[in-house]
């Protein structure tokens, strides 16, 4: 069985390495592809330009959101996946920094699954991606794919 695939879109350096990093420690052995800003997530995810040679196989399991991202917002990013039906049911997590109540409020109203704030702390921040990767990863049924 194929290890599934997360998407991290995230452009600050030291949370990508605080995330890579908790994923490791929480003995999560997916394959975790980057893209640092909203223009590539949507390349990535549409499989387009320098991500053309991905497969429908290569299609994230999860895709985990920052909202705060150069060239297109998260938010925006949202909407997009939420359109295109090939993406429309892919899971989404939003895992932001962001503490505003309409960040929240409206990644829910564009169709986040989940929405989850990043503990300062290593240590919550650790707990928290093992419960992400136990319930995404183990747990949730993800529907099938679109072609």
């Amino acid at each position: 069985m194929n290890k599934k695939t997360i998407l991290l879109i995230e452009d600050n350096q030291d949370d990508i390495e605080l995330t890579l990093r908790a994923f490791k420690k929480n003995n999560i052995l997916n394959n975790i592809d980057v893209v640092k800003d909203g223009e590539e997530a949507l390349e990535y995810l549409y499989q387009k330009g320098k991500y053309s040679h991905l497969s429908n196989e290569d299609y994230p399991e999860l895709v985990l959101l920052d909202l705060k991202l150069p060239k297109i917002g998260g938010l925006e990013v949202l909407k997009k996946i939420r359109e295109n039906k090939k993406t429309s049911l892919t899971p989404v997590v939003i895992l932001t920094s962001s503490k505003e109540e309409q960040d929240l409020v409206n990644g829910y109203k564009f169709g986040a699954n989940s929405y989850i704030r990043k503990p300062v702390d290593f240590y919550q921040f650790i707990e928290a991606v093992k419960q992400l990767g136990l319930y995404w990863l183990v747990l949730n049924e993800s529907p099938p794919r679109e072609k």
